[in-house]
């Protein structure tokens, strides 16, 4: 199975480059996001479709990275549905389309990789693929602003792989005479490892996959993508990428763990966590572009990640139940700030008015979206702050605790204040995408209300089989 999944998005750009036609390009987003759900729930209940072969002892599957490699397939397939209906009011040619139906297969290959490596070096490769994948993807409307951002991506991020590519360098100084980079081995020997590199290995690739995961303050080049790249690409970004990167921390964060080195790695975490809601509470409230604002919200739900994981514990487990609702509500509001792009024509907050009016809809769907986000109850994000709040006081960490709700108050009134405004005013005048004749199907609806369902059932009733996933995912920790 796992051949599968790495290889199809391969065969498929092969097609696309032999018969270069244009019913193949959503044809292959859509039958590679069909193959990557299945065979991913087929991993995350133990169901076996396809007799196992030892393809490489590079890759697999443990109770960890399957729940972030469901995540991630379900987020896909959501995105690969409503890409049919978006990508028909995209002024493009087909050789244009085809390029971005390449890089999507890349770049969905690349993250799949990232997230089944079990090996270190590996794993660092595939995260520098998805910065190469991705970077045509932000400058796929080849303005002067996407081009800025795409350089803006690729320069950041390349500065990023670098220095976690010298943390890798200095852990296998701290390793001493073991000669591997395999996760099982790194965690078998780990408390024979000189502590001094091994921290100093910890702060490099902390703040060198900290960039591509939108960590403060190496989260420049995240609100510009966000900004410019296409609604679908934005929630990959935001649902899938993040977490990718953020399982490679998690990764070495085990190591830290295993070594005896975790008071130092919480630290770290706790300070990059906190960083990241003050910076987003700070640019919230100077944002006049709803993209942008989205972006912001990722990084405080970065930082909200890497707290939880801090914390340990129940601050883990929470961490992991907000990896999934986050990435199942975040693709939701892109997808749907997609629908707005296009019914309005311009990503100005001020522009937008009288959402609720122009397509019920969107409306609604962007209202929920806000709702589920700001974790309000049923959102499965209520339970997963919840759950870093009681951890912070049973550990004593009152300050902490009441500085880190100061902030999440700021910044759900700043996203409020936006979200109300577009949904509730009073329409001021035509929007420029209806007089062009936009027109949004049941696929650009469908993908968003699937997955803020599935968010808010999760907040109101967690069957025992997913608490089971989330509980065996940390059993490390």
């Amino acid at each position: 199975m796992t051949n599968i999944i790495l290889l199809f998005p391969i065969f498929a750009c092969l097609i696309l480059c032999l018969f270069k036609k244009d019913y193949l390009n959503n044809l292959m987003i859509n039958i590679y996001a069909g193959l990557h759900f299945i065979i991913s729930m087929a991993y995350l209940f133990r169901i076996e479709l396809v007799p196992s072969c030892k393809c490489a002892s590079f890759f697999g599957v443990n109770d960890l990275n399957v729940v972030f490699l469901a995540v991630m397939s379900i987020v896909f397939l959501a995105v690969a549905i409503y890409n049919n209906g978006h990508m028909k009011n995209v002024n493009a040619d087909g050789k244009k389309v085809r390029h971005y139906t390449y890089m999507v297969l890349l770049f969905v290959l690349s993250m799949t990789g990232a997230i089944l490596s079990k090996n270190l070096g590996l794993t660092w490769v595939f995260i520098e693929g998805t910065t190469l994948a991705s970077a045509y993807l932000i400058y796929f409307r080849k303005t002067k602003h996407s081009i800025e951002a795409a350089w803006k991506y690729v320069f950041i991020c390349s500065i990023g792989i670098a220095l976690a590519f010298v943390g890798i360098i200095l852990l296998t100084i701290a390793t001493g005479s073991l000669n591997s980079l395999y996760y099982v081995d790194l965690y078998r020997n780990a408390q024979l490892f000189n502590p001094f590199w091994l921290k100093l290995s910890f702060v490099f690739i902390l703040v060198g996959i900290g960039t591509k995961m939108g960590l403060a303050p190496v989260h420049f080049w995240l609100p510009d993508a966000h900004a410019e790249a296409p609604s679908p690409i934005s929630a990959l970004l935001s649902a899938s990428l993040l977490n990718s990167a953020f399982l490679m921390i998690l990764a070495v964060f085990g190591i830290m763990v295993a070594a005896g080195c975790d008071s130092f790695a919480r630290l770290m975490l706790l300070v990059m966590g906190f960083l990241s809601l003050f910076v987003t509470a700070v640019f919230v409230y100077h944002i006049n572009n709803y993209k942008r604002m989205l972006a912001y919200s990722s990084i405080e739900n970065m930082g909200i990640l890497v707290i939880g994981t801090a914390l340990g514990g129940l601050g883990m487990l929470a961490a992991i139940i907000h990896l999934a609702g986050h990435s199942l509500i975040k693709a939701s509001f892109f997808l749907t700030s997609g629908n707005i792009l296009d019914l309005y024509g311009s990503k100005k907050i001020k522009n937008v008015t009288g959402l609720l009016k122009t397509d019920k809809t969107t409306g609604w769907l962007w209202v929920l979206s806000f709702v589920g986000i700001a974790a309000l109850p049923p959102s499965v994000l209520f339970i997963s702050e919840f759950l870093i709040v009681k951890s912070m006081f049973l550990s004593g960490k009152y300050v902490l605790c009441a500085l880190f709700l100061i902030l999440l108050t700021i910044i759900i009134y700043g996203l409020g204040r936006a979200v109300i405004t577009m949904s509730f005013s009073s329409v001021e005048k035509e929007p420029e995408g209806l007089k062009n004749g936009v027109k949004l199907n049941w696929m650009m609806y469908a993908p968003q209300a699937a997955m803020l369902i599935l968010a808010f059932v999760l907040g109101l009733y967690m069957p025992e089989q997913a608490s089971v996933f989330f509980v065996n995912a940390i059993a490390g920790f």
